[in-house]
């Protein structure tokens, strides 16, 4: 039916370099492009890189935070130079996924086998806020395995792409934004736009996406979605600079994709 199966132990220099997936999901290759260093990407596997746990100092530390059953997020009030500006109410995490936030982007399904059978769960939906389950990140149970990845068939006038800042020598990324859109005469529809490294999930910037479906976009449109997009943002006190982050590269992402010219942040 025009859906492509991923499995996940292909590595992220496969996916990188798959003529398959270059062009109708370039999205997902530049994001698998960017993960790391080259042997980094020889290595890494799909369901390896959306299953990692996170690289938060204080939950991989003795200290018991409140993801190990403590009372605190010590990140709050801590070192959080790293951590999330959304959805970090009891826990200031950010996912680690280079290639989850382009997967989101593409409607991607998650294929996982357990005891129960097989059944595929919208990858937006395998992660897990810490409002739902703050000793768990993915719907995975102790006897599922995350077999493939399926991404569906795209229409013919879209467009995706993914962006991301890192600091030099350092494979994790500070801020990313990956964005699929059918774009014919300028307008977007089915627009979708997922921030990674912004929260403890990939984030689903859905507030941005209701500003640009069914319109023509211009220059003070996409303005008015970079601002919807992190309204609700609350950096923590060594983090701010992750909000204009975030700004710059939707900017730069969707005036790319719409075929606008640069412009100031």
């Amino acid at each position: 039916d025009g859906t492509v199966r991923i499995g996940a132990m292909t590595t992220l220099k496969e996916v990188a370099a798959s003529a398959l997936l270059t062009h109708p999901y370039l999205a997902l290759s530049r994001a698998a492009s960017c993960a790391g260093s080259d042997l980094l990407r020889s290595r890494a596997t799909m369901g390896g890189n959306l299953c990692q746990r996170p690289r938060c100092w204080y939950l991989r530390s003795d200290i018991t935070c409140a993801r190990k059953g403590g009372a605190l997020c010590f990140a709050a009030d801590g070192e959080n130079t790293y951590h999330g500006i959304l959805g970090g109410d009891l826990c200031h995490m950010v996912h680690p996924s280079d290639i989850a936030p382009a997967l989101i982007a593409l409607d991607a399904r998650a294929w996982i086998t357990g005891p129960a059978g097989v059944r595929t769960v919208p990858l937006e939906e395998f992660f897990l806020l810490p409002t739902r389950s703050l000793q768990r990140e993915n719907v995975l149970g102790p006897a599922d395995i995350l077999t493939d990845v399926l991404l569906p068939p795209l229409h013919a006038d879209s467009r995706s792409t993914f962006r991301q800042v890192s600091e030099t020598g350092v494979d994790d990324p500070l801020a990313s934004v990956a964005i699929s859109v059918i774009a014919a005469a300028g307008i977007a529809e089915k627009t979708r736009i997922v921030l990674g490294s912004a929260a403890p999930v990939p984030w689903r910037a859905r507030e941005a996406e209701a500003v640009l479906d069914g319109f023509q976009i211009d220059s003070m449109l996409i303005a008015e979605a970079v601002a919807a997009a992190l309204a609700d943002a609350v950096p923590l006190a060594d983090n701010r600079y992750k909000v204009g982050l975030f700004k710059a590269l939707l900017v730069d992402v969707l005036r790319d994709k719409f075929g606008l010219t640069a412009a100031k942040v």
